[in-house]
């Protein structure tokens, strides 16, 4: 069994063959210092890296450092990722590897979320041209494709854009961004909001008509996404769960964030809900009195919010922990921003 008094001697061995870092132990933290510095506390969930406040470990709020048989325990990846370093963790083996990069090649395969799709595209262009060897792909399909394949071993890196289940296949996670749902009404709709009640009752099919809730009269046609969506799924335990409706069959059904943006751009009645990334020539509504800003995201107070995933089904292949770890990297999380998501840290 791997012994987690070897993981200190693993980085601070790491970090010095490399120059990176010296580790101290002042009071009750510890600090590495470099052009990164990173400062963990022992027993928080929380550290600093260059002043800035992230989780360890994103999915799992727990992971703290630790002191233990005379020794203190650090959490590996967290560490090393942020020195740009990749780490490899064989559960066969019982090994954790930590590497320097080096010249990258290869191909990366991705497939799912229609929602990750328009960042994932833009983390692969940035990472493709740090690394002119290297070739990504990523087709959609929903979050329940990305979970298939990734299960399945067709494709490297399956996306996500809800947690998985506790029915559905034991994957590697790892958090990119953070995104809220909007909910878009076609621009000529006189409304310029709704309640939770009120948006769970026209997804139920109990309210039909725009005069109900504020509007002109006129048949509310509702756009919805097909089983399997991520984005679905949220909309399902955020709105519909809670108030005990479901949806109606009436909805229409559409395969991509895309597609529902342009069926309710062209449609003077049309209702719908995308990823923030997805609102151009729609309108977004205010929610229980919200805009769907990424900052009422940040603070908390709009309502329909999820984390963005990739996912793997083993933790083996170099490259792709070396992809991951950029999207998940200072640089990659800029890009987060540039596209309109919300960053990890934020």
């Amino acid at each position: 069994m791997f012994k987690r008094n070897k993981i200190l001697s693993v980085i601070v061995g790491i970090v010095a063959i490399l120059g990176i870092a010296s580790f101290m132990v002042p009071s009750n933290a510890l600090t590495a210092t470099a052009k990164t510095t990173i400062e963990l506390w022992l027993n928080k969930p929380q550290a600093k890296v260059n002043g800035e406040t992230r989780w360890i470990d994103d999915t799992n709020h727990s992971v703290t450092p630790i002191s233990k048989w005379g020794r203190t325990l650090l959490p590996v990846r967290f560490i090393s990722e942020n020195f740009g370093l990749v780490t490899l963790w064989d559960a066969k083996e019982s090994k954790v590897t930590v590497m320097q990069g080096g010249e990258l090649a290869g191909t990366i395969s991705e497939a799912g979320s229609t929602s990750v799709l328009p960042l994932a595209e833009k983390f692969a262009l940035a990472f493709m041209k740090k690394h002119p060897k290297v070739r990504i792909s990523y087709t959609g399909g929903g979050t329940g494709a990305g979970i298939k394949q990734s299960a399945g071993g067709t494709v490297d890196i399956g996306a996500a854009s809800r947690d998985l289940k506790i029915s559905e296949p034991d994957l590697m996670v790892h958090a990119i961004a953070r995104d809220g749902v909007a909910i878009i009404v076609n621009k000529g709709i006189g409304i310029t909001g709704l309640t939770i009640d009120q948006l769970g009752k026209i997804y139920a099919g109990q309210v039909t008509d725009w005069k109900d809730v504020g509007g002109k009269s006129g048949k509310i046609n509702v756009y919805t996404r097909e089983e399997g969506s991520g984005t679905r799924d949220t909309f399902q335990s955020m709105v519909l769960d809670p108030a005990g409706l479901k949806m109606s069959p009436a909805c229409l059904a559409k395969k991509s964030n895309g597609e529902i943006q342009m069926s309710v751009q062209s449609d003077p009645n049309g209702i719908g809900y995308v990823s923030f990334g997805y609102t151009e020539g729609v309108k977004g509504l205010l929610l229980n009195g919200k805009e769907p800003t990424i900052e009422n995201v940040k603070n908390g107070s709009y309502p329909i919010s999820r984390r963005l995933y990739f996912l793997t089904k083993h933790n083996d292949n170099l490259l792709v922990q070396a992809f991951i770890a950029f999207c998940r990297s200072d640089e990659g999380q800029k890009i987060v921003s540039q596209e309109g998501y919300i960053q990890l840290a934020d």
